[in-house]
């Protein structure tokens, strides 16, 4: 009998996951953290969060320091925090989760035609970020296991595209750094990327 088609894992949520890391050099640490959450399937419903540090080592919010998470979705921002973004790699140990702030977001657009360009910009109270991704490469899919996945507990789904040109602009001020190449998944990615369709399978074992 041949494999089922459909995947029996439950499903924690699933949407679109773009980031920019940015570094002042090759060998540096990474000076700034930004991740976009556009969800359309999860247990908490549907909604957009987007979680920037402006300094990832110092555990002070927005409006000192830009490290905040501006969203329109309070518990599923809290989730997302919670359970995935503090795993991500280069988030773990931030000390900017210890102050976290959740900003109302009030309204973003997005624009590009995610070929050669991709574009988002998300205003909340007192605040406009546009974050940007230029010099896209070739898309390519990852299946990755929960041995490999961020979390050790989920199966991840998504398609990537890496861009070699991407900012991060808050209130018209553009933060320092640019994304390098890292290792990622066996290749070589650039530390900003865009993510589609990505969907976390939580893992039955």
């Amino acid at each position: 009998m041949e494999n089922s088609p459909l995947i029996s894992l439950p499903l924690d949520w699933s949407g679109d996951n773009p980031g920019i890391y940015l570094k002042d050099t090759a060998d540096g640490p990474y000076r700034t953290l930004m991740v976009w959450f556009r969800i359309a399937v999860s247990r908490h419903g549907v909604g957009h969060a987007v979680v920037l540090f402006e300094d990832p080592t110092r555990a002070a919010a927005w409006p000192d320091v830009a490290n905040l998470c501006l969203t329109d979705n309070v518990p599923l921002a809290q989730d997302l925090v919670a359970r995935f973004c503090t795993k991500f790699g280069v988030f773990q140990k931030a000390a900017a989760f210890d102050a976290l702030r959740y900003v109302a977001l009030d309204g973003h657009e997005a624009s590009g035609d995610n070929v050669r360009s991709s574009r988002v910009v998300a205003r909340g109270s007192g605040i406009e970020l546009d974050l940007a991704w230029n010099d896209l490469g070739t898309p390519f899919a990852a299946d990755v296991p929960p041995t490999l996945s961020a979390t050790g507990q989920h199966r991840m789904l998504s398609v990537f595209v890496e861009s070699r040109d991407a900012s991060i602009t808050v209130n018209g001020r553009r933060l320092p750094g640019r994304p390098f190449p890292r290792p990622f998944l066996g290749r070589t990615m650039s530390s900003a990327f865009l993510a589609f369709s990505e969907s976390w399978l939580r893992d039955k074992a």
